[in-house]
């Protein structure tokens, strides 16, 4: 098939100021699709070349108009008020959705099978979009919205088959507990689960948290590059994957959870996101800011040793149903499932 892509984000590292976690995974995805034997045209900008200077041309393919296309992927967009819902041309503007909304029109409106991959949960269960015969809607939810397929955030398959327990156990983890990410609906969690260990462990907490005054005692250190998530997360013993509630209450993971893992730092993981017996062993898990103390009193003691090579082992298991592969398996039969 010749696959229409639209994503608002980046091939490469991008750049520091904008959020993009579909960065983690998303070349991956667009290789396997074309390993799979499928043509693969990115509909919206060229923001590698444009925004971070990087020239990917000669391997991927971009058009802003409207080529013969067989299908076609959105990476969902919805309205920012000041930013996508403003006037093009305007300070400030971006353009993505009022792209996404000329290509739904021209193509999926006029019947081409439409694969809508809902990462951040932002298209209604009662939006007339997904109600299209021609259109399938993919979450990384366990527990996705009725009508939806499982179509999970892709662990890139080359970076789990390289992952050695024994060498991630020995690296030098300078710092107990960290979070990587940005602040978005994630408040309730981080005041259960972090904030209090942070007022005793050595932490440390990257991404954009624009308010912060509830945490003085949090080391907030700003905005990192995306080549440093992984320095961060192979200097740290732990992390704790925070979800905002609408993620938490349905199962939804987010990339950070492979990202901390793969480089070794053990997830915790709170109790309460649904189906979290899918993420990780038992052991794990915390209900309170008490428990991820206590945990990480444990994960100090054994630093280093086989207990935690076997540990490191036992979580890069779980990942394995979320290998990239699969979910370009899962993709390709969606649509031709549409055809």
């Amino acid at each position: 098939m010749r696959i229409g892509y639209s994503m608002w984000g980046f091939l490469g590292d991008g750049v520091v100021d904008t959020p993009d976690g579909a960065r983690a995974y998303r070349r991956p995805f667009v290789d396997g699709l074309v390993s799979a034997g499928h043509e693969i045209v990115f509909l919206q900008v060229n923001r590698d070349l444009y925004e971070a200077g990087e020239d990917l041309r000669d391997r991927y393919r971009w058009h802003m108009g409207f080529p013969d296309l067989d299908a076609l992927i959105f990476e969902w967009r919805w309205p920012l008020l000041g930013r996508n819902t403003t006037r093009c041309g305007i300070l400030g503007h971006t353009c993505d959705l009022h792209r996404q909304n000329e290509l739904f029109a021209r193509y999926t409106s006029a019947g081409t099978p439409t694969l809508v991959w809902d990462l951040d949960r932002r298209l209604t269960a009662d939006d007339q979009d997904r109600q299209l015969p021609n259109v399938a809607v993919g979450e990384f939810a366990l527990q996705p919205t009725p009508g939806a397929a499982n179509l999970f955030c892709p662990v890139p398959d080359d970076l789990l088959d390289a992952a050695d327990p024994q060498q991630l156990a020995a690296a030098d983890r300078t710092t107990p507990l960290v979070y990587v990410g940005n602040q978005y609906d994630r408040d309730k969690a981080f005041d259960r689960y972090f904030a209090p260990p942070a007022l005793t462990i050595p932490h440390r907490v990257a991404g954009k948290w624009p308010q912060t005054e509830a945490w003085p005692h949090v080391s907030f250190t700003g905005r990192c590059g995306f080549a440093e998530v992984k320095q961060i997360h192979r200097a740290a013993l732990a992390t704790v994957l925070l979800l905002p509630e609408r993620y938490a209450t349905v199962g939804h993971m987010t990339s950070r959870w492979f990202e901390a893992l793969l480089a070794g730092c053990i997830p915790l993981m709170p109790a309460d996101i649904h189906g979290v017996e899918a993420y990780g062993p038992h052991e794990l898990r915390v209900e309170d800011g008490r428990d991820v103390i206590e945990k990480l009193a444990w994960l100090r003691s054994i630093a280093g040793s086989g207990e935690h090579a076997d540990l490191i082992a036992a979580c890069l298991g779980y990942l394995e149903p979320f290998r990239c592969s699969a979910q370009v398996a899962i993709a390709v039969k969606l649509l031709e499932g549409l055809s």
